[in-house]
């Protein structure tokens, strides 16, 4: 795997490019005005849309009917030399359509265990968590 970054004026802002030709924006969010994602957001949002992914065609799979998929990812930050790495991520994924508690349980296990790339890179350093809440109920995971 192999991307490209490309720089965009003459400060911080980078378009970056993967093998589908997308561009993704990143910026420094030090500046006033920031045209693209941090660095750090562009990770939160990897572990999200890796577990996603992996969860959203999970349940298609066992189909189940989603209606509506929302995720919010946050990450604590502490301090290490004069870096500040995420200590904690947590993943709060918000379903609604039909779809049964112990499927979307099991379908959030297998992503954030087995399946999610990004979170499972992490692992080591980073410890990553999630919650579901199904149609307005939060779920309580073992």
């Amino acid at each position: 795997m192999k991307v490209t970054l490309d720089r965009k004026n003459n400060n911080y802002l980078f378009e970056a490019k993967g093998a589908s030709g997308v561009p993704v924006y990143i910026d420094n969010k030090t500046e006033d005005v920031s045209k693209g994602a941090s660095p750090m957001e562009l990770l939160l949002m990897g572990v999200g849309g890796c577990s996603a992914i992996d969860i959203i065609m999970i349940l298609k799979k066992q189909r189940q009917e989603i209606t509506s998929y929302k995720m919010e990812v946050e990450g604590d930050r502490t301090e290490v030399r004069e870096a500040k790495p995420f200590k904690k991520i947590h993943v709060m994924l918000s379903l609604e359509g039909k779809i049964d508690e112990a499927k979307a349980i099991r379908a959030a296990q297998l992503s954030f265990e087995k399946y999610c790339s990004v979170s499972i890179t992490l692992e080591a350093s980073v410890e990553v968590s999630y919650s579901i809440n199904l149609n307005g109920k939060k779920l309580e995971i073992n």
